[in-house]
């Protein structure tokens, strides 16, 4: 192991630590256990916020067991612990506020971890599409828990329909990325949107309702809103000591990237400059939402966290900041409000069309926000909520038909 992965594999297990303490600080050892026990048995589709179904305790002790989990995967598996994965760590950690589970994710990473076996594939080649697989632990819920019949017998057939949709993972994820050609940074999200149409077409025929239902925490405890703050805070004192008088020029030298997958910038910048941008970038979109009085909730601060991870992996200041303002423009031309969860949530999100504005300027930046912020307000109904990542989903639709349009436009102009 690399002297910098102990460093990271530390401030990882620092910020597992902080979501344990304030877990407790929130409900205790008792009510925590007691909340983290309920989601398990719960409906995990878009959106339910587990700080109000599992309590705040029980939904913070989720995202740090899902943590644990995710590093221990990236252990075993041998795979370095670098800008991929720490991205995967913060997302999964993210998500298990609204959505995920160590019993709706595991059957989705057994899954991948077949296919890996018969693809004659050492399982850390496919580590990365099992980790951001479980974005369709839905479907494993949907089945054991919202299928309206019940029983040991569904919870064994949610965790058969969850493997076999990670086993049909790999082969779907490869055809997603030429789509879009690594200007979605959500690549997984795409794939499990599209599979997610299919299983949704299926239960809908077995006369299995999946219709979208939001559960959204309208008055977050301060434990919630403080998280990512300091997180933040965290992430750029151990970035900055960590790169010393090199940090500037690093910094410099990653915004003239693209972003563009696979973007690693621990690799290609430095640790360090990384993990100072993931704090940067985490705490600029805490203070945006603080400022126009959005609720810090499970479902936002998953956002955040998505974003400080793929802080190391594509995003920064210069490629984002354009879809967040074609999102709020678009919010604002449509007569929508700032602080709705669907604005809220698509401009933390859209910033997986990074990659689009760091190629080809801000305008397409601004335009791509704009777009994605339509396209993600439908898509979600499309796959009845089984994809978490709906954002990925409508992330890649909309790379696709800039890419297409931009290269039409070149082979015009080269004619």
């Amino acid at each position: 192991m690399l002297a910098y992965e102990k460093n990271v594999y530390r401030l990882l297990f620092i910020c597992i630590g902080v979501f344990l303490l304030f877990a407790l600080l929130a409900d205790g050892i008792a009510g925590s256990a007691h909340g983290f026990l309920t989601l398990q048995l719960h409906a995990a589709r878009l959106i339910n916020d587990y700080t109000v179904v599992g309590s705040s305790g029980g939904a913070l002790l989720n995202a740090a067991v899902m943590g644990l989990l995710s590093l221990g995967l990236i252990k075993l598996s041998g795979v370095r612990l670098s800008g991929p994965t720490v991205a995967a760590t913060l997302t999964i950690m993210g998500f298990s506020l609204f959505g995920k589970t160590p019993l709706n994710a595991l059957p989705i990473v057994l899954g991948v971890f077949l296919a890996s076996r018969l693809a004659h594939k050492p399982f850390r080649s496919y580590l990365l599409m099992a980790l951001f697989g479980t974005a369709l632990g839905p479907l494993v819920s949907f089945i054991a828990f919202e299928s309206g019949i019940g029983g040991l017998g569904m919870i064994i057939l949610g965790i058969v329909a969850g493997a076999i949709a990670g086993f049909i993972l790999p082969a779907l994820a490869m055809a997603m990325l030429r789509m879009h050609e690594g200007f979605n940074l959500y690549n997984i999200g795409l794939t499990c949107g599209f599979f997610g149409l299919f299983a949704a077409s299926v239960l809908e025929g077995a006369r299995r309702d999946v219709s979208i239902t939001i559960i959204w925490n309208s008055e977050p405890r301060l434990e919630l809103i403080l998280l990512v703050p300091l997180l933040s805070l965290l992430f750029i004192i151990w970035g900055a000591v960590s790169d010393g008088r090199k940090l500037g020029k690093n910094l410099k030298a990653m915004l003239k990237l693209s972003g563009r997958l696979p973007s690693d910038f621990m690799e290609s910048i430095s640790p360090g400059s990384a993990l100072f941008n993931a704090g940067a970038l985490g705490l600029v979109g805490s203070a945006y939402l603080m400022l126009i009085g959005a609720d810090i909730n499970g479902p936002v601060i998953g956002g955040l966290l998505t974003v400080m991870g793929f802080a190391t992996f594509g995003k920064h200041a210069r490629n984002t900041w354009p879809l967040a303002v074609g999102v709020i423009l678009a919010t604002l031309l449509f007569g929508k409000s700032l602080t709705a969860p669907g604005p809220v949530l698509a401009l933390l999100f859209a910033t997986t069309l990074a990659p689009l504005a760091g190629e080809f300027g801000p305008l397409v930046g601004i335009a791509a926000g704009f777009v994605h912020l339509l396209v993600v307000e439908r898509s979600a109904a499309w796959h009845g909520g089984l994809d978490l990542y709906n954002n990925g989903f409508a992330g890649g639709l909309t790379a696709t038909l800039f890419v297409a349009l931009i290269q039409w436009v070149k082979a015009i102009k080269n004619q």
